[in-house]
Order: structure tokens, then C-alpha cells, then sequence
């Protein structure tokens, strides 16, 4: 079933499980999260990577992408002037059939996109793969900066890993934005493990960039 949700467009791109924190500022959603802070809990809203154009300004998005991200609002933090910091998480992908320019901030019509494994065979080697490209991955970024990059113990969920590798590996944002696409865990999988291929054998090719610290998710400028 569709339902009706408030939009954030970032040039960004956001997954289930994992983490946004955003400072709000612009007038359009700061009225957003007002609204979302009269409403009852869950205090929802779609998270959709921009297409074309830009993410401040009245006319700064012209194109979205067809599949985004609800949003949760975990803390919302008020300040003194007025502004926000949210704290918010992803929870389920959705399809955005219609866009409501109704009001100042964006509305869409979304149906959610269930979230699914695929072939259990296939993802299960598909993870194990996954897994292996990632580490070493994150070795060669560590051997760029001239640094030690540890990480926790990986998740074995197919799904998980899934959203884990495809939100932390740097890559474009079309990449990134197909990867939530993908119709399942096997296939997003199979799809990183190529593109940890390649990203590595380019970091083991060249040093002229320092590696990214991990450990920090950047605010978005909205």
C-alpha cells in the first residue's frame, strides 16, 4: 500500500540500519521537523538522493531518484537560534511513485520495498565473498594513509552486510544509489564484491589521496 511521507532530498544516499545525522537550517525543514516533532512517534520521514540538482535553494532539486530510504528521527536537538541536529536512522526502502510540491517542503507517495535475501545458497557465498573484499579493502585504504583502519567483526547477515559495505565503501553516488536498488541481499552483494575489486586494485595502484577516516559520519549541509 502507498502512503504519504515528507521528503528530504540529500545528495546522499541512505540505508537501512544505518546512521544520518543532520543539521537543519533552511526555513522549508525546519517547518518539516517542526511538524514531525507535533506528530506521534514514529517521527518518519524519506530520506531520496537528488538526480539532478542541488540541495539548498527554492529551485535547487529538479530530479530524484526512484528508490529512497524512511528516515526515523532518534533525537532532535534544538538551538538556541532556532536551528536543529537530528539524529536519525534508516529503516525501510521505499519506491517513490508521485511528488506532492504542495508545500514548502516536499511531500512523496511512496510504497515500501520489501527487504529480502534472495537465493539462500547465493547469498550466503556471496557474504563470505563479501566479506573477504571488504577487509582487504579496508587494508589498502590503512596502506594509502599510512595507518591502521580496524573494524569490529563484520556482520554473517546477508542483509546486513549488505547495508554495512554499501553505505562505508567510497564510491559515487549512482553506484552508491543502485546498490539500494538492487532487488536483494544476493545480488547487492555480488555487486560490491566487483566494486571492492576495483576499488582496491585502484588504492594499490596509486597513493595520491589519504585515506578517509571511518570513524566520523560528516553532517549533511542541510
Amino acid at each position: 500500500m502507498s502512503a504519504m511521507l515528507p521528503l528530504f532530498p540529500l545528495s546522499t544516499v541512505l540505508f537501512p540500519g544505518m546512521r544520518l545525522p543532520l543539521h537543519i537550517f533552511e526555513q522549508r525543514y525546519l517547518q518539516l521537523v517542526r511538524h514531525l516533532l507535533d506528530q506521534p512517534e514514529p517521527r518518519q520521514f524519506g530520506v531520496v538522493a537528488i538526480r539532478k540538482g542541488r540541495e539548498t535553494g527554492e529551485d535547487g532539486v529538479t530530479a530524484l531518484y526512484e528508490v529512497g530510504c524512511v528516515a526515523a528521527v532518534r533525537q532532535a536537538k534544538p538551538r538556541e537560534d532556532g536551528r536543529f541536529d537530528l539524529a536519525t536512522v534508516g529503516r525501510q526502502r521505499f519506491r517513490l511513485l508521485r511528488v506532492d510540491r504542495s508545500l514548502p517542503y516536499l511531500q512523496g507517495e511512496i510504497e515500501p520495498l520489501p527487504d529480502e535475501t534472495g537465493d539462500p545458497a547465493a547469498a550466503q557465498l556471496a557474504t563470505q565473498r563479501v566479506q573477504t573484499a571488504f577487509r582487504r579493502y579496508l587494508n589498502a585504504l590503512a596502506d594509502r594513509g599510512g595507518g591502521v583502519i580496524s573494524v569490529a567483526d563484520l556482520p554473517d547477515d546477508p542483509l546486513l552486510l549488505s547495508y554495512v559495505v554499501a553505505a562505508a565503501v567510497i564510491i559515487d553516488l549512482p553506484e552508491r544509489q543502485s546498490l539500494l536498488a538492487a532487488p536483494d541481499a544476493a545480488t547487492r552483494l555480488r555487486a560490491e564484491r566487483s566494486l571492492l575489486v576495483r576499488e582496491t586494485g585502484m588504492l594499490r595502484a596509486t597513493t595520491s589521496r589519504p585515506a578517509p577516516d571511518l570513524r566520523h559520519e560528516p553532517y549533511s549541509p542541510n
